[in-house]
């Protein structure tokens, strides 16, 4: 978008796309806000972003499609029910008269908390290992 400033929070991101494009990510941002209720919502590289532990997950609008971003390729890669769904590397696209299922989202969502609980506690725990001295012998 050209000569359009860039949005500064979720709201005035929905605020600028088609009605149809709005209502459906409206509807997956609350599915997302339920599903982590202590995420923070920011815009990154362009994108409106639930952080938890990190990043969590993403979505977009574009001409054709809309885009939810798990944020883990690998993830979308097991899930079964992904499978009636344009799927690339670490993105779901879909529809707006054809939304993602509230339960599909519910389980991205809360198997990326995990994966970010996971990867928060290995990074703890070298960085514990790093800064504990080692004996000598």
């Amino acid at each position: 978008m050209r000569g359009v400033p860039l949005a500064t929070d979720i709201d005035h991101w929905l605020a600028r796309l088609p009605a149809d494009q709005r209502t459906a990510l409206e509807s997956l941002r609350a599915q997302i806000r339920a599903a982590a209720p202590g995420a923070e919502e920011i815009i990154s590289y362009g994108q409106p972003t639930f952080m938890l532990h990190g990043h969590l997950v993403a979505f977009g609008a574009f001409r054709k499609h809309l885009s939810f971003f798990p944020m883990s390729s690998s993830l979308i890669a097991t899930l079964p029910d992904t499978k009636p769904f344009a799927t690339s590397t670490g993105t779901m696209q879909f529809q707006p008269d054809k939304p993602l299922p509230a339960a599909l989202v519910k389980k991205i969502v809360k198997a990326r908390i995990a994966q970010n609980l996971q990867a928060a506690d290995e990074r703890a725990a070298a960085k514990k290992n790093k800064a504990t001295p080692k004996k000598r012998k």
